[in-house]
């Protein structure tokens, strides 16, 4: 899947001017030219970074991105302006927890390097939770596996290192080593 990103700006020429900037980059550019549509894209598709816009009429990008934020909290929120003050940055921050913010007119190279680091940020992210659930399933695969084979966990050594095992019978022994082949594979 190509990772994708969100333009939402009500100025079609800044759309136009930043896809110039990422049309080489390695990603699907989708645009928006308000909040609402950019909320109505966001919920048929997956996009890693969000581009947003202060100043734009019926939704501002603080609000657009605090949107963002609360229903599709792992996007990576970038805000552009041309109009920056230190209330708009504020609330952005505050509501949005925005990952960059940028004035306009912004640095190319710049911008692309934030949107590649978003990009990366968000996959190490889906990965640090998929290790999460992994290391919960797992866990509770060993609480289960305690409570039907009491101290079965727990790992005693003779003076070689050998690993020695409760005293269980050899059918006992098959029988978890089949239930552990079956929920590891």
């Amino acid at each position: 899947m190509q990772d994708s990103i969100l333009i939402v700006d009500d100025e079609p020429s800044i759309i136009a001017a930043l896809r110039r900037v990422l049309v080489d980059g390695p990603f699907e550019i989708l645009s928006a030219g308000s909040g609402p549509e950019g909320l109505s894209i966001l919920k048929n598709r997956k996009v890693k970074v969000v581009i947003s816009d202060e100043k734009m009429p019926g939704m501002s990008g603080a609000e657009f991105l605090a949107g963002v934020k609360e229903q599709h909290p792992e996007t990576i929120r970038i805000m552009l302006t041309g109009h920056a003050s230190i209330e708009s940055a504020m609330k952005a921050i505050n509501n949005g927890e925005i990952y960059r913010f940028f004035s306009k007119p912004w640095n190319d190279v710049e911008l692309m390097l934030t949107i590649l680091a978003g990009i990366e940020k968000y996959d190490l992210e889906a990965e640090n939770r998929r290790l999460l659930a992994l290391v919960k399933r797992q866990a509770l695969d060993l609480k289960l596996l305690e409570r039907k084979y009491p101290s079965i966990t727990r790992l005693d050594k003779d003076e070689q290192g050998n690993l020695l095992l409760p005293e269980i019978s050899e059918s006992e022994f098959a029988e978890i080593v089949e239930q552990c082949e079956k929920d590891f594979s």
